[in-house]
């Protein structure tokens, strides 16, 4: 990818910034010159002239005489039929080439902009380019004809260093073939122009000394989208592509504002940029001297003695200090400054020793490294994971949780079924895509990241609401590879809140990770839930501020690439984790995202349904502002109003509108950002009304904003790996788990004497494990994480998944093929010689039955007793109840070490072990309770909440077993005790109706007893 350089404050310019040009050694025309004049006359002459004479002298008119009829076109080709045809086509190329000439005399002559380019006519106005450029460079004022044209001879790619028209360096190679052509010749040029300044006969020369040199001042965004130095070039120097002359004239100078452009494509109301020598425009100015001519004096009267002061002090000293404020612009809008994004300058990346992640791929806290990478081909033994998921860690961390809460839901609302041989304990085992789809989620996702960026935010919010200041208008965030936040302001808002930091200028506010890393939770609301990964640029991860940009995000490219774009913008502002709530409207796609949020995602038919929704949403959103006192969203996010939240609404629409629907849409879309709304369009042709920013997908996986100066390595979720995701989601909704058969746990064991096991190990409690001996102690803690990973994934664990769970921060292939072998050395192999670590079709590293786990035998015994043997046998359901409840001595891997198995907080186990635990203490008791032992029935409840206090089956059950031991003052107690617990929430509504009915007079009971 091409990269643009960040240039800052500190940094050396390329070479020395020589405002007026410096004469050179005037080159001698030699002979060879003025021949290669006279060959290009001759050749243009004959070209033009002699072609078009030839043919209607020769061969004549080629074209029938009269309309064509169905018999002429029956009749049988002959030589002059073919001759005419051919004629015809020599004649279009006649025609073109003379296009082509005329198109290069008029730029040469104009001597603004690069040539237009004539369409299909490549190479013919290259040869049109190289003769006029040979003959006119022969003249005396060749130096103000052609600034654009190569030298004859010479190839497109110059060899020679790119330079301005006013003598300027400027970085070349990025705007493609035909200005790497026209730049080769500038440094000739500029000597051509020095020299005719003393001798040119009209005076037209294309020099730019200090007392001429031309100004530009930006102007506020009146009535259209903010300017833009593209949009400068443009008007000024008629070719766009030129901006970075101008940027290269104005980067690193002091503004009148205190500010400096640092990036090509930040510019704001009231900068002043100095134009190059060639610059036309009614709107340009020169710099005023002591003692102005006439022209310049009548030049300067345009302006103000104020901005007189400034554009010489700019055009003296390079800066117009203590200018202060912003020229021409405004501090009451939110909209005011320019809608630009600029790449964050990075700070020393600290030293990761082992550590190779690839650029790119980290999340902010540079959480994932190697293993976020996208591997090459053939690695992984030949199978991998969807790439799109791995190099989009906010998005898959997104996914992760979102989906870990929906399973969870499922097994809570399976645990009000009935006690036994209820459904929905096990999750359904994902596989294929899904399973594929799992994996990456689990490998690319960086949570930390995910909470760092939702802490800082909000800590931010709070600190500002403390000081009574407004929350400033953000239009990107970047998070940078060593694990920075840079904040991309709207315009200047002063100093930020400790410990934020001024970035590279006023505009950028900056949070280096170690103190975003000593936030701590806060109740305020997010400040910035709009914000949406686009994509990564120079190892910095863009976030786009939807609700915050001043009118349309437009998004042209091919269909199915947008698709991606809208795809994994909407699956990442549907479940992220630093924003509250919003509401996303999609039309035109994703029909099937639903599922990721039901209760954010909502699909529209059409544009037309999306006018009116979004028609009545405006009102509303602007009589709610103007009645709570608001100027915008933001100033209800902080404060005493921001209980009212303010959460955005977010348009996607993939369907491009028709220009009716698009003019409509722009003119809700002026003031959105003030109403928390945002608009990202789709466009076939790349042009829509109202669009304050464009962007360009491109089929490689680029996403283009040439004005914004972006060129990223887009993040996309293709159409197979959104199925693969949404199949996750619909498997764990838990609607479903009324029409699905009673799930198996994935691993049964033989329970029997006979199916002792050669490896055991103890997970539910203190991790033990009986059957191996004790690896070496540095290595041992490591082995003894992968195994219990192992244990608990009986369907296999793919090896990326498993290093990123070992080594969140990233780790190479051999140390993770190491280990894997290791582990395999240290389990050993069963009697036949099978190793007890293999690996299924897939690649994925799977478990012998020989290897066995506590929870492994818990599930099968519950399975065992309800749905197998002790279904029908009273005396066998309760002995396998009983033994089950003997193997719980605890939570999961209790007392392990600190700072290991953080890859837990991506599992349900820890919510399936409790309910686990208290399905066979309700089982049990309701076996005691058939024959009428409630002491037996309090035991097992009691066993059972050791593991799962919070459980108000068990407590509603232990409430009925105490009544059954017809002790009053004992149920009493237990009530008391009960509410206690819960505390200022109060007691659930069903456990409040079972103490009316088992205990009328609790209440007051209560009372007494406490």
């Amino acid at each position: 990818m091409a990269r643009r350089t960040t240039s800052n404050s500190t940094g050396t310019s390329p070479g020395p910034r020589n405002r007026t040009p410096q004469p050179l050694p005037r080159r001698r025309r030699t002979f060879g010159d003025f021949l290669k004049a006279f060959v290009a006359f001759v050749a243009l002459l004959v070209l033009l002239i002699g072609v078009p004479g030839s043919l209607a002298s020769q061969i004549g008119w080629p074209l029938p005489s009269g309309a064509p009829s169905l018999d002429w076109l029956q009749k049988e080709i002959s030589v002059d039929t073919f001759i005419n045809t051919l004629t015809v086509v020599v004649w279009f190329a006649w025609a073109q080439f003379t296009a082509c000439v005329l198109v290069e005399v008029k730029a040469a002559l104009s001597g603004v902009g690069l040539p237009n380019r004539v369409p299909g006519a490549g190479p013919s106005q290259l040869l049109a380019r190289q003769l006029v450029a040979a003959l006119l460079l022969v003249g005396a004022t060749a130096a103000s004809f052609t600034p654009g044209l190569s030298q004859l001879g010479q190839q497109l790619e110059g060899n020679q260093r790119p330079v301005a028209a006013a003598a300027q360096q400027t970085p070349g190679g990025l705007l493609g073939q035909q200005q790497e052509q026209a730049a080769s010749t500038a440094a000739a040029l500029a000597e051509q122009a020095a020299h005719a300044a003393v001798h040119a006969e009209s005076g037209s020369g294309a020099h730019a000394s200090a007392d001429d040199t031309k100004f530009y001042r930006i102007q506020p965004p009146e009535g259209r989208h903010h300017d833009s130095l593209w949009e400068v070039a443009e008007r000024h120097l008629g070719d766009g592509r030129r901006y970075k002359e101008i940027y290269q004239l104005n980067k690193d100078r002091t503004q009148p504002d205190g500010s400096k452009l640092s990036e090509a494509s930040l510019i704001r109301p009231g900068w002043i940029m100095e134009m190059p020598g060639d610059a036309r425009g009614g709107d340009l100015v020169e710099v005023p001297d002591e003692a102005p001519k006439a022209p310049q004096a009548s030049q300067a009267s345009k302006v103000s003695e104020e901005v007189r002061q400034q554009l010489t002090d700019y055009a003296r000293t390079g800066g117009a200090e203590g200018a202060g404020g912003q020229l021409g612009g405004g501090s009451g809008s939110l909209d005011r400054d320019t809608a630009h994004i600029s790449l964050p300058e990075q700070r020393p990346a600290p030293d990761r020793g082992h550590q190779h992640g690839q650029p790119g791929q980290q999340g902010q806290g540079g959480q994932q490294g190697q293993e976020h990478a996208a591997p090459a081909a053939g690695e992984d033994g030949g199978f991998g994971l969807p790439q799109a998921l791995l190099g989009a860690p906010l998005l898959a961390a997104g996914l992760l949780g979102a989906l870990g809460r929906r399973r969870r839901q499922a097994l809570w609302q399976s645990a009000l079924g009935a006690v036994g041989g209820r459904r929905g304990m096990e999750p359904p085992t994902p596989t294929g895509a899904a399973a594929d789809a799992q994996d990456a989620l689990l490998v690319g996702a960086d949570p930390e990241g995910v909470r760092l960026l939702d802490l800082s935010l909000r800590g931010l919010a709070a600190s500002l609401a403390g000081e009574s200041r407004p929350l400033p208008t953000v239009y990107a965030a970047w998070m940078s590879g060593n694990g920075d936040l840079h904040l991309q302001l709207a315009q200047p808002a002063g100093k930020p809140p400790a410990p934020w930091q001024l970035g590279q200028d006023q505009t950028f506010w900056m949070l280096a990770r170690a103190d975003a890393e000593r936030y701590e939770d806060v109740d305020t609301a997010a400040p910035y839930p709009g914000l949406v990964s686009l994509g990564t640029m120079d190892d910095s991860r863009l976030l786009l501020n939807l609700e915050a940009v001043p009118g349309i995000v437009s998004l042209s490219g091919r269909e199915q690439d947008r698709a991606g774009v809208f795809a994994s913008v909407a699956a990442e502002l549907a479940t992220n984790g630093w924003s509250d709530r919003m509401t996303i409207t999609l039309v035109g796609f994703g029909e099937d995202l639903t599922p990721l949020a039901p209760n954010r995602l909502r699909h529209l038919d059409d544009i037309e349904a999306l006018v009116e929704t979004m028609e009545a949403e405006t009102r509303q959103r602007r009589g709610a502002l103007g009645a709570a006192g608001h100027d915008s969203v933001l100033t209800g996010r902080t404060g005493p109003a921001q209980h009212t939240r303010w959460a955005p609404h977010l348009v996607l629409l993939a369907a491009e509108p028709s220009a009716e629907d698009a003019v409509t849409l722009a003119e809700l879309a002026a003031d959105a950002s003030r109403l928390g709304i945002g608009y990202l369009v789709g466009t076939q042709s790349g042009e829509l009304p109202g669009a304050a920013w464009e962007m360009e997908i491109t089929s490689e996986g680029k996403l283009l904003a040439p004005l914004l100066g972006l060129e990223l390595d887009a993040q996309l979720l293709p159409v197979s790996q959104q199925r693969a995701v949404v199949e996750l989601f619909v498997d764990a909704d838990p609607e479903r788990a009324d029409d699905r058969p009673t799930t198996t746990p994935p691993f049964l064991v033989d329970i029997s004497e006979q199916g002792r096991p050669a490896v055991y190990a103890r997970l539910v409690g203190p991790y033990e494990i009986i059957g191996l001996e004790t690896p070496d102690g540095e290595r041992s803690p490591l082995l003894h994480e992968a195994l219990a990973l192992l244990l608990l994934h009986r369907e296999g664990v793919h090896p990326r998944v498993l290093s990123s769970a070992l080594w969140p921060r990233g780790v190479t292939d051999d140390v993770r093929d190491a280990l894997v072998e290791r582990l395999r050395a240290w389990l050993g192999n069963d009697p036949d010689g099978t190793p007890r670590l293999g690996s299924d079709a897939t690649g994925r590293l799977t478990l012998a039955k020989s290897v066995v786990s506590d929870l492994d035998v818990l599930r099968s015994l519950y399975h065992e007793a309800t749905q197998g043997r002790g279904a029908n046998s009273r005396a066998v359901r309760g002995r396998l109840l009983t033994d089950a409840l003997v193997l719980v001595r605890g939570p999961l891997l209790a007392e392990r070490s600190g700072g290991r198995y953080g890859w837990l907080t991506h599992e349900i186990i820890d919510a399936q072990l409790p309910l686990l635990v208290a399905d066979i203490g309700l089982a049990l008791s309701a076996f005691h309770l058939e024959k009428d032992r409630a002491e037996k029935a309090i035991e097992a409840l009691n066993a059972a909440l050791g593991s799962a206090p919070g459980d108000e089956r068990l407590w509603n059950e232990l409430l009925r077993a105490t009544h059954a031991t017809g002790d009053s003052d004992r149920l009493k107690r237990l009530a008391a005790d009960l509410v206690a617990r819960s505390g200022a929430r109060g007691l659930p509504p069903r456990t409040e109706a079972l103490l009316d009915e088992l205990l009328p007079a609790w209440r007051s009971g209560v009372a007494a007893v406490g």
